[in-house]
């Protein structure tokens, strides 16, 4: 008997889909951390099954033609090594699913979590908070999270691509933020003409050594989304720089920087920088007044 034929549930298909992509070495990282917890969102989201329903279909037999769709995003993951989240044109970010396609980076941020976890921490009263730019939106994810946090704030999501504008607008759309989310072409700061009580940004922050290494999935990624440059702080030299012209007197930045805080701190010694806590450690959110980067711009 095929393996085919015994293909029949949902267990069946995860334990499937985990051994190929064992068997193929797939990166992962784009949402999931394990084969196992690929294989999960994978087959339970073709079938447009809850994430959290995994116990209660494991055992559900599948008609021949959600078989055959399955194996065929297997495939796809597998063997022509194809992000799950541009396959399914979905990536959630907890319960907040969001559209992709090629033209985003595959939502994953550190700035997520503090956005659901730590926010009131950093920003006492979010009532204060009446205008906010989410820089590099990509897909417009952290815009939209933003807007749960700040519910009376105009927010402008900028982005240098028009491509990835279009994925952000339908982000927005659906989430009927239309009256409060911004979509702005803008290579940084060059087509923002206001001032911010709150900037978050999530730029591209990968140096040139890491980006020659890079997974093949990683690889079908918008490269401008990724590439930071030789140390990886191309951009985000640029946005500390610029940000005091665009921050209000009591405004803040907080940037996504990946692994590049001792670069940082060397580039910027006088910059009083606060590093905020997150799952993966100290060394990737950073948190700066308006006035530490004007000073320590200026000594």
């Amino acid at each position: 008997m095929g393996i085919d034929n015994n293909l029949i549930t949902i267990r069946d298909l995860v334990r499937y889909a985990t051994t190929s992509f064992n068997e193929h070495g797939i990166g992962l990282g784009q949402g999931t951390e394990s084969h196992f917890d690929e294989a999960c969102f994978l087959v339970l989201r073709t079938l447009s099954l809850p994430l959290n329903s995994l116990d209660i279909f494991l055992d559900a037999k599948l008609t021949s033609t959600e078989v055959e769709l399955v194996k065929k995003n297997i495939n796809l993951r597998s063997k022509d090594r194809i992000p799950a989240a541009y396959i399914l044109q979905e990536a959630w970010l907890r319960e907040f699913k969001f559209y992709v396609n090629e033209d985003v980076l595959i939502p994953r941020s550190h700035l997520a979590d503090l956005l659901f976890d730590q926010i009131d921490v950093w920003i006492s009263n979010t009532d204060t908070v009446h205008t906010a730019l989410d820089l590099c939106t990509g897909s417009g994810c952290l815009a939209v999270l933003a807007a749960q946090q700040f519910q009376e704030a105009t927010i402008y999501a900028s982005d240098i691509s028009k491509d990835a504008l279009s994925v952000c607008v339908k982000n927005i759309e659906s989430y009927r933020l239309t009256d409060q989310i911004i979509p702005t072409e803008s290579d940084l700061f060059s087509n923002i003409d206001n001032q911010f009580d709150l900037i978050i940004s999530n730029p591209p922050y990968v140096d040139q050594q890491t980006m020659n290494r890079l997974p093949i999935e990683f690889l079908k990624e918008p490269q401008i989304a990724l590439a930071g440059g030789t140390e990886g702080i191309d951009l985000i030299q640029k946005i500390i720089i610029e940000a005091p012209k665009y921050l209000n007197a009591n405004g803040v930045l907080i940037m996504e920087v990946g692994r590049d805080r001792k670069v940082i701190e060397t580039k910027f010694p006088r910059i009083n920088f606060t590093w905020i806590e997150t799952q993966a450690g100290r060394d990737f959110v950073l948190f700066v007044t308006r006035e530490d980067l004007r000073l320590g711009l200026t000594n």
